[in-house]
């Protein structure tokens, strides 16, 4: 199998307030422990209710993984994967010295994603207008009492993400 048995799979998706919210990623990383190919297979989130980076990345080490693969669950090339997502990943490798740590590929653009939409669009056309839907209230999603709207990032963070997108329109012509 690829990977040999000490391969594992982290699939890294946003979070959010909202119970199940996150069922389709669960979904398919229960579909890659079906498949037998990896050692392990976690998923845990940004922000808001855990499973968080470390505690996935513990479970893949604990059972045995010499290499971990992280699929970033996401669509945008934004700041989280620019920035934030490295940094933490760094923080977890000095945890572990002997494990291989891959920050992988986002889903970004494919062919697969195009078929998916268009899917989604012909699945879409028998739904009612929005006016005759029912409306959901925020406050029915509480934050959970730890949690802040906005995701930490050092001040030197900031400022080096700042610095370094400054000094890419200086040279553009």
């Amino acid at each position: 199998m690829p990977g040999g048995n000490s391969e594992a799979v982290i699939l890294l998706g946003h979070g959010s307030r909202v119970p199940g919210a996150s069922k389709g990623m669960e979904e398919v990383a229960q579909r890659l422990r079906d498949l037998d190919s990896y050692i392990a297979v976690a998923t845990c989130y940004m922000e808001r209710l855990g499973p968080h980076l470390p505690d996935a990345m513990e479970a893949c080490v604990k059972s045995g993984a010499k290499r971990v693969i992280l699929i970033p669950y996401f669509l945008h090339m934004g700041l989280h994967i620019r920035v934030d997502i490295p940094n933490m990943m760094r923080r977890e490798a000095e945890k572990y010295p002997h494990v291989t740590l891959i920050f992988g590929k986002n889903l970004g653009y494919d062919e697969l994603i195009l078929d998916l939409v268009k899917k989604r669009i012909a699945e879409s056309r028998g739904l009612d207008d929005i006016r005759r839907t029912q409306k959901e209230d925020r406050d029915s999603y509480p934050l959970p009492p730890d949690a802040s709207v906005f995701v930490p990032m050092s001040q030197d963070e900031a400022l080096k993400f700042a610095d370094s997108h400054h000094g890419h329109h200086h040279h553009e012509h």
